[in-house]
């Protein structure tokens, strides 16, 4: 599943190529996704311009002059490509956008692709997407001044949850996906069954540098691409080759000074990779 840098890296192509553009046409080729598509709600966009591509947690959301606002989610398998309207079309691209506007050489086309169909592509308003189901319950982004130290030490003090599971709650913290926990735990020695309320303020303010330096360096990779994912131009995210843990069950551990041979547990129904000498 495409995960917050992978996310930021299409928010990041898309705000390149579409921000300022006009919203020329919408054509719906299949409806089934993880909630039906509305063709009707999609065709009152037509004609709006794009004012900002922005991003919470791992949805997408293209603004309109006209105050609507697109949502996308990638699901498990989809990806968003800019092309040419003239290439040939995948059975499983479900959407299309047509875009005309400054910056583009021409129209270009905005495909929506989800062989598995758990993805998203709804309409909503600015002013609703505070109280928006999707919404409303999210915590701050890891890039929040909110999300510190002293705020996931104060959140924690009374739940027995593994640290791990608790990263991976949106309500605690938007955006953090399996792969990105697991290397975060790592880099501040962190073991991922460990109880929340038995971590301290100093380790808490150690593992909210690490996950914002793990995502940091994921998005200037331009995200991981472990099956599916590519960016708006199609291409593939090349932080994989930088995992320290993640798919790496019995090799060496590359800490510097560590002889551990990394793990695989499963926690939550998701796989986690750990060092069981290096993190505790």
């Amino acid at each position: 599943m495409p995960e917050l840098p992978e996310v930021e890296t299409v928010r990041r192509g898309l705000a390149a190529t579409v921000s300022g553009c006009r919203m020329a046409a919408v054509r719906v080729r299949d409806v089934r996704l993880r909630q039906p598509v509305d063709p009707e709600a999609l065709q009152r966009l037509v004609g709006a311009r794009v004012t900002a591509v922005g991003r919470r947690a791992k949805y997408l959301l293209l603004e309109m002059d006209t105050g609507a606002v697109l949502i996308i989610h990638l699901g498990m398998s989809g990806t968003l490509r800019v092309t040419h309207p003239e290439i040939e079309l995948d059975r499983h691209d479900h959407v299309r956008w047509l875009f005309a506007g400054p910056g583009l050489a021409g129209d270009r086309e905005l495909r929506y692709r989800d062989p598995r169909r758990f993805g998203l592509v709804l309409v909503s308003t600015r002013t609703q997407l505070q109280t928006h189901p999707l919404f409303c319950r999210l915590g701050p982004e890891p890039f929040d001044t909110e999300f510190s130290g002293q705020y996931l030490w104060e959140r924690s003090r009374k739940l027995r949850r593994p640290v791990k599971n608790l990263l991976m709650d949106a309500r605690m913290v938007a955006g953090i996906g399996n792969i990105y926990a697991s290397e975060a735990l790592w880099r501040a020695g962190i073991h991922p069954a460990r109880s929340a309320r038995r971590i301290g303020l100093d380790r808490w303010d150690r593992l909210r540098r690490a996950c914002v330096e793990v995502l940091g360096d994921a998005i200037r990779q331009g995200g991981t691409t472990l099956n599916d994912f590519r960016d708006a131009a199609g291409d593939p995210g090349y932080f994989a080759v930088h995992l320290a843990v993640y798919g790496r069950s019995g090799r060496a551990c590359p800490r510097a000074g560590c002889d551990g041979r990394i793990r695989r547990i499963v926690q939550a129904g998701r796989s986690t990779f750990y060092c069981p000498r290096c993190q505790h």
